[in-house]
């Protein structure tokens, strides 16, 4: 059976049978493969569940399944119209299932395609406050789900304890032979320094202090999609929605989107915190979240930008360390230059802490 004809066996599981079915690929996920299916006068989204990194499929979509229905209560509570294009509707398998396992082994999923949406890769302040209070929603929205907390994804995926305890196994191996080197050296010792206030968050939840909410683990903007007017219409992308600190999911937004340069940047220059973004983000999340967040929490949002670039600095150098064997790279020091780069954002955001504390707080009211 050629791809297509597989494809459409797979569309069947879910739709029932149409000859006349088109299927074509979406999108450039990096994880998901994905497709737009149109049959009859319905469009869905077909993806196939990379269950390499997500290897609990049926508790992935159980996540899924809890995480939408509550929000659409929530909007229905509320009034909005046009539900359907506010949040994900998934499209169980004809077995009653929210995925099907095909007989390659590969796990498959089908939701309803929200039409005349568009998602953005770029940043301005303006779009960095709508997407603050779309994850802003989103958090509020879920600061309330029923029942036992969600099932952990992909377990300890924000943990800072448990990333530098491999970070520090990876060193101790140095399986590449690369420590050698002044400015690695240099940068396992810039590391170290960190190490104790990093970790804060978990130390604070220990205490009490800091409690687990519902986070999307993924805060980047082209993770909203807009209407064609620029207007939220909803979070996408929820494989990775489960138990975390919100100050993790603030944190990623800033790493990635208030960024002067790009993620692997040589020329060190190009890079800082860009902190009309920063506020932008902060005033639209704010305006949603500080209903329903502790002090402490508030108090934390800032320093979780400095956690997740950390957090990411250490992941490229554990990688690079072991010899490049996680992330993809296109030429022999690309974690190097991954590293420096985030370290050089990690370095700005350092720099620029006290106005970043002092923006959150005005935008909490606090």
């Amino acid at each position: 059976m050629n791809d297509h004809g597989r494809l459409k066996e797979i569309v069947f599981q879910f739709i029932g049978q149409n000859e006349n079915v088109q299927i074509n690929p979406l999108g450039k996920g990096h994880i998901n493969d994905s497709y737009k299916v149109i049959s009859a006068n319905n469009e869905y989204v077909l993806q196939r569940i990379n269950h390499h990194i997500f290897q609990h499929v049926p508790e992935l979509q159980n996540n899924i399944f809890r995480v939408t229905s509550h929000i659409r209560a929530k909007l229905g509570e509320q009034g909005v119209e046009d539900i359907d294009r506010k949040v994900l509707t998934l499209v169980p398998a004809r077995d009653g299932k929210l995925y099907f396992n095909d007989s390659y082994g590969d796990y498959w999923r089908m939701m309803d395609f929200i039409s005349n949406s568009k998602s953005y890769d770029e940043i301005n302040p303006e779009l960095a406050y709508r997407a603050g209070m779309a994850f802003g929603d989103f958090q509020k929205m879920l600061s309330d789900l029923p029942g036992e907390p969600l099932f952990e994804t992909i377990p300890g995926f924000h943990n800072m304890e448990s990333r530098l305890e491999t970070f520090r196994a990876s060193v101790k191996a140095n399986k590449a032979g690369r420590l050698s080197d002044s400015e690695v050296a240099d940068l396992v010792k810039e590391i170290e320094a960190r190490a104790d206030e990093m970790c804060k968050a978990e130390q604070l939840h220990r205490e009490g202090k800091l409690p687990k909410r519902t986070n999307h683990c993924d805060t980047k903007v082209n993770n909203i999609l807009f209407d064609v007017q620029d207007q939220v219409l909803c979070v996408v992308d929820l494989d990775t929605v489960m138990p975390g600190y919100v100050l993790s999911d603030f944190g990623d937004f800033i790493r990635t989107g208030a960024n002067t340069g790009a993620e692997d940047d040589e020329n060190l220059d190009n890079i800082s915190v860009d902190l009309a973004i920063f506020e932008g983000y902060a005033k639209g999340y704010l305006q949603k979240a500080a209903s329903f967040l502790t002090k402490t929490e508030i108090e934390n949002l800032a320093f979780g930008a400095k956690l997740l670039t950390y957090m990411q600095t250490v992941r490229f150098f554990t990688d690079y360390i072991d010899g490049d064997t996680y992330y993809k790279i296109a030429y022999p020091n690309h974690n190097l230059v991954r590293t420096k780069a985030q370290f050089k954002l990690l370095q700005s955001l350092e720099a620029n802490f006290e106005e970043m504390q002092r923006i959150v707080l005005d935008a909490a009211g606090r």
